[in-house]
C-alpha cells in the first residue's frame, strides 16, 4: 500500500521527480559521485602494441584471437542491451530523483562501453559484422544473451505496472537479471580472461580500457544490488521463500551457462586460464552476488584467480593511474564490488 507522505523507490505520488533535495537515498548519491571521480573515454587508451601484435602472424596463437574475438562480440551487444534496459524499463518505473540521476550516469557509462567497441574495431581493423552478430553466430554467447532476454521481459512490456506485490516481484526479479546476473555474472568471466592479456603484457590497450569497463561495471552492480535491497525493505511482503528460491535458481543457471561459454572461448588453457578455473571463480563471484542481495551461498569455493581482488582495488593499482591521460581525482578512495 502507497504511504503517500513518505518517499519510496516504487508507486510513490510523494516523489517528485524534478526534486531532487532533500535526499532520503544517500547510497544513490554515493554511487554517482563515484561514477563521476570514474570518469574516462576510450581515445585515452593508447591502442599502438595492440594493433602491431594483431597484425604480426607470430605475437598471439589462435587460441588467444578466438578469445578476444569472442569477448569483445559478447561485450559489444551486452553493453547496448544493458544500456537499453536501463533507459526503457529501469528509468520509468523508479521515480525517485536521486536514483534517476544514477540511472542517467550509468547510461551515460553504457554508451563509453559501447563506444570503446566501436574504438577496438575500428583500430585492430576488426570485420564489425564478424563482431557484432557474434550474439547470433555464437551458440553460448546467444544463450546467455537470451537468458536475460528471457528474465527480464515483464518490464519490457509497456503497459507494466509496479503496482501490487505480483508485480513488484517482478520487477525485482528483472533487476537480478540486469545488475546481478548480466553486469555480475556474465561479465566477470570476460574480465578475467581480458585482464590475464593485461598481465602477461599481451595486448595491453584493450585490456586496459577492460579494466576500465570493470570499474564503471563494479558501481552499477553496488548501486543495482542497494537498489534491489531497498525496494525488498520498503516491500517486505514480496521477499517470499518461493521468490527468493526463484533468483537462486536464475543466478544458479547463470552460472552453467558461463560455464559454457568459458569453455567455448577456452577449448585449451591460455595464459593460466582454463575452462574449469573459468567455472571455479563465477562460482566464487555468484556466491558474493547472492549474499550482496540476502540469499545464501550455493558453492563455498575458493577465489582461483586472487590478482582479481587487487585489480579492483583502486589503492593497489598505482602503475595503471600513471598511463592515464586524466588521473581520477578520488578514484583511490573508492570501493568496490568483485
Amino acid at each position: 500500500m502507497e504511504r503517500p507522505s513518505e518517499k519510496l523507490l516504487l508507486n510513490c505520488s510523494a516523489t517528485d521527480p524534478n526534486k531532487i533535495l532533500p535526499m532520503k537515498y544517500n547510497w544513490a548519491r554515493k554511487h554517482y559521485k563515484d561514477g563521476v571521480a570514474n570518469n574516462w573515454t576510450p581515445e585515452e587508451v593508447n591502442m599502438q602494441k595492440d594493433v602491431e601484435m594483431w597484425k604480426s602472424p607470430d605475437a598471439l596463437t589462435s587460441h588467444e584471437r578466438r578469445l578476444v574475438l569472442w569477448n569483445m562480440g559478447f561485450f559489444s551487444t551486452a553493453e547496448s542491451l544493458t544500456a537499453n534496459n536501463i533507459v526503457l524499463t529501469v528509468y520509468r518505473h523508479v521515480t525517485n530523483p536521486e536514483c534517476r540521476q544514477y540511472l542517467l550516469r550509468q547510461a551515460f557509462e553504457e554508451a563509453i562501453h559501447t563506444d570503446t567497441f566501436i574504438y577496438c574495431c575500428d583500430t585492430l581493423g576488426l570485420d564489425p559484422d564478424d563482431v557484432y552478430s557474434m550474439y547470433m553466430s555464437i551458440p553460448s554467447i546467444k544463450a546467455k544473451d537470451d537468458f536475460v532476454i528471457d528474465i527480464t521481459k515483464s518490464i519490457l512490456d509497456p503497459n507494466f505496472s509496479t503496482e501490487g506485490r505480483e508485480n513488484i516481484q517482478k520487477f525485482v526479479h528483472d533487476l537480478v537479471g540486469f545488475y546481478v546476473i548480466m553486469e555480475g555474472i556474465f561479465f566477470y568471466a570476460g574480465f578475467v580472461m581480458m585482464l590475464s592479456f593485461l598481465r602477461q603484457n599481451k595486448m595491453v590497450g584493450v585490456g586496459e580500457q577492460f579494466q576500465f569497463i570493470l570499474r564503471d561495471e563494479s558501481v552499477h552492480l553496488a548501486f543495482g544490488c542497494d537498489l534491489i535491497n531497498n525496494i525488498v525493505i520498503e516491500n517486505p511482503e514480496i521477499w517470499t521463500e518461493d521468490f527468493k528460491a526463484t533468483l537462486v535458481a536464475n543466478i544458479k543457471r547463470a552460472v552453467d551457462l558461463e560455464h559454457a561459454y568459458a569453455c567455448d572461448c577456452l577449448p585449451k588453457g591460455i595464459l593460466g586460464l582454463n575452462a574449469d578455473a573459468i567455472h571455479q571463480y563465477v562460482k566464487y563471484v555468484a556466491d558474493r552476488r547472492l549474499e550482496r542481495i540476502n540469499l545464501p551461498k550455493q558453492y563455498n569455493v575458493a577465489n582461483p584467480f586472487p590478482w582479481m581482488s587487487e585489480v579492483i582495488d583502486l589503492k593497489k593499482e598505482k602503475n595503471f593511474f600513471e598511463t592515464r591521460v586524466t588521473e581520477y581525482k578520488t578514484g583511490g578512495v573508492l570501493s568496490w564490488e568483485e
